[in-house]
């Protein structure tokens, strides 16, 4: 084994290939803290700009996993199989997803996160259902794994907390976007999960972690090949997250729309992306079923009240509403041809939606609804956003956010595909 870390971070500064052993010593040294934050985080900068090739992040995934348990999910009795997105602007799928393969016969073991910046997080949306509860014990996992087929939970603190640690000193040293760690962090938490079977939903557009085509390709690729690399069945949908996902964006606000499309209504394109994910989580887990056939039979709205009482929340219990509600007018007549995200996204932050710091509060009820999307036709002071929120402060700065928001013309703009690509 390596006992320098100097010589680690020289290695891969110089553009070098660190060896299993560099890196498992790495891994384990930062892990226990025998490996300062300085140092952790100078070989973190060198491959920003130096890469790994693909032994390295194999033995780099590998070690992250190591660095923690693996859950066993065999005794679940059903194929599992589990979806991560790289998250967007009112991507409320998980919420609808998890139950409605759980009806289709799978198991869903779907461990989640928070949300940071512009982006919501799944489970700071299903936390708006009073008495619902993220924390779970493994035990607790199991049991509403076997029982109710689907699980929304968030990780354990023992399930790769090396992936943990990188991740809070990446967050503060510029060292986020980088397609290896990006990959490694995303897929150790997987890995570790213990389900047979992943679907990665990799959103590109203004309103996504990585806005290029060619970058979120790339990091769909990388995955699908640590997935196979550790025989977890893996395939990636590219989906397009240029305008905000539905009308809703915000935690209740996300709930309730979520509701709507389980009970057969809800905004096409929620409906039309959550089905194309549902096709390939159901066929990687080998079950012959269309899961159109059973969102439209009832079957899925009546998995998600099963997995909401089993975490304690109480599906018929009100939601949380905003006391404040202020609509931004449309300034003239024509086309929506653009409604950008990542605009909306951080109007919604402001409101009080998400949050800057992984410490910060939330408001349930804070958000924006949209009332027009691309390729409507709206006329002069026409309402096309309503902002929600519980502190008045917070709208002029909401409003300021979308100033660059809209772009409306003559005619409409040459629709986007949604389902973009396949790999795997």
């Amino acid at each position: 084994m390596a006992t320098d870390v100097l010589e680690v971070i020289r290695t891969k500064r110089d553009g070098g290939v660190l060896s299993d052993e560099q890196v498992r010593f790495f891994i384990e040294g930062y892990t226990d803290g025998s490996i300062a934050d300085e140092q952790a985080a100078a070989l973190l900068m060198a491959i920003v700009f130096r890469g790994l090739d693909p032994r390295e992040l194999a033995t780099w995934t590998a070690a992250m996993i190591e660095s923690g348990t693996r859950l066993d999910l065999s005794g679940v009795g059903k194929p599992t199989v589990d979806k991560h997105s790289t998250g967007g602007v009112g991507d409320k799928v998980s919420l609808i997803l998890a139950p409605l393969v759980a009806a289709c016969g799978a198991a869903v073991p779907q461990l989640s996160g928070r949300g940071l910046g512009h982006t919501g997080g799944t489970l700071d949306k299903l936390e708006a259902i009073p008495g619902w509860r993220a924390t779970l014990s493994t035990a607790e996992v199991l049991h509403i794994l076997s029982t109710s087929g689907a699980v929304i939970c968030a990780a354990s603190d023992d399930l790769a907390p090396a992936d943990r640690k990188l991740y809070a000193l990446r967050d503060v040293t510029g060292t986020v976007e980088a397609i290896p760690l990006i990959a490694s962090s995303i897929m150790s938490k997987k890995i570790a999960e213990g389900t047979e079977s992943l679907v990665l939903d990799v959103t590109v557009g203004s309103g996504a972690f990585l806005p290029s085509l060619d970058q979120a390709r790339l990091l769909a690729e990388t995955m699908v090949g640590i997935g196979a690399d550790h025989g977890v069945r893996t395939v990636a949908v590219l989906t397009d997250m240029d305008a905000p996902l539905g009308r809703a964006c915000g935690n209740a606000l996300e709930v309730t729309e979520s509701i709507e499309v389980l009970q057969g209504g809800g905004p096409d394109d929620v409906r039309e992306v959550t089905l194309a994910l549902a096709r390939e989580m159901v066929a990687l887990a080998g079950l012959a079923v269309d899961p159109a056939e059973v969102l439209a039979s009832g079957a899925a709205m009546e998995a998600f009240d099963v997995m909401i009482r089993a975490q304690d929340g109480d599906p018929e219990a009100p939601l949380p509403q905003a006391e404040f509600v202020r609509t931004v007018p449309s300034p003239a007549a024509g086309f929506i041809r653009r409604l950008d995200a990542k605009a909306v996204g951080v109007a919604a932050w402001r409101l009080g939606a998400g949050r800057a710091r992984k410490e910060d509060p939330v408001s349930a009820a804070a958000g924006i609804v949209c009332l027009a999307k691309p390729g409507d036709r709206v006329e002069v002071g026409q309402p096309l956003l309503e902002l929600h929120t519980d502190d008045d402060g917070r709208l002029d700065a909401a409003v300021a956010a979308l100033a660059e928001a809209i772009e409306l013309g003559p005619e409409p703009a040459e629709p986007r595909p949604l389902v973009i690509e396949r790999i795997g």
